[in-house]
């Protein structure tokens, strides 16, 4: 059997579903509760449902940097390479992500594994409600451990950015930061769901609600994303996509990567660092 390759890094259930049977597949529930309004997990305490096979990629509790006060820090490489092996994954392999919202957790996923050098990594357009609709089969277990596989973690620096290349960043006009909260707390208008943050947004930063890249809960088409980001920034610029704690600014990742943009950073400690009371600058116009 010919290996899989993927064809872009956002795969519908009608791919998945057909390549299903494929031996160098591997599929990742990387889903995390949503903090943001609308946003509705297909599980509960009383009620799971995954695709067949799936295996959970942990990175709100398991695969994160271990001695942080922020939320899911991108961990190391000798971390991330250990976890990742644990759950099978090989050089090989062709990882597909999801999340039981839609298209919400699953971005930071796979974001991380494309930070760590892997490239045949791709988000399920829609998620585990997409594949629910459809009517395919579900399990109500993930499956258990799989035989060590031999990833190897090679991290890009880039891929994520701390709060001096983001301050560094304000006054480049070679870069752009987005900002992928709601407008309303982008303003300052909407209290922050994290106690203690201040409101407002970084000088010159500008506002890209995630969900506008959305339609009930899977991406745009190319076209409208591509019609989204031009007014936004410059086809050569670096952007930097920040968020509440790093996680929805990688839907803005995905969707960049999408339309075209290559120079992507993601900044991991978002507002959850920036917004904390010290000296990092906030403004609310």
């Amino acid at each position: 059997m010919s290996k899989l390759k993927l064809p872009s890094s956002l795969v519908t259930v009608d791919w998945l579903q057909i390549n299903f049977a494929a031996e160098n597949l591997v599929l990742l529930d990387a889903s995390v509760p949503p903090v943001v309004p609308g946003f509705v997990q297909v599980n509960s305490p009383d009620k799971f449902f995954c695709i067949p096979g799936s295996r959970r990629f942990d990175y709100d509790q398991k695969i994160c940097r271990p001695d942080s006060s922020l939320p899911h820090m991108m961990p190391g490489p000798e971390l991330f390479e250990e976890e990742v092996r644990k759950l099978g994954i090989n050089q090989d392999s062709v990882i597909v992500v999801y999340d039981d919202v839609g298209l919400y957790a699953s971005p930071r996923a796979w974001w991380m594994f494309k930070a760590m050098g892997h490239e045949q990594v791709a988000v399920l357009d829609g998620g585990l409600p997409a594949w629910i609709d459809s009517g395919l089969a579900t399990n109500n277990q993930l499956d258990g451990a799989p035989p060590a596989g031999n990833f190897t973690a090679q991290l890009d620096e880039q891929s994520f950015c701390d709060f001096n290349v983001v301050l560094a960043a304000i006054d480049d006009r070679k870069c752009t930061i987005l900002d992928a909260r709601s407008a309303g707390r982008f303003h300052g208008l909407e209290p922050e769901p994290r106690p203690g943050m201040r409101s407002g947004h970084m000088p010159n930063a500008r506002s890209l609600p995630f969900p506008e890249l959305l339609t009930a809960g899977a991406m745009k088409p190319v076209e409208e994303l591509q019609q989204i980001f031009a007014p936004l920034t410059k086809p050569e610029n670096k952007l930097i996509f920040s968020c509440g704690s790093g996680l929805t600014a990688c839907v803005l990742a995905l969707a960049a990567n999408l339309a075209g943009y290559d120079n992507l950073s993601v900044y991991d400690g978002s507002w959850s660092e920036w917004g904390s009371p010290g000296h990092l600058p906030v403004v609310s116009d």
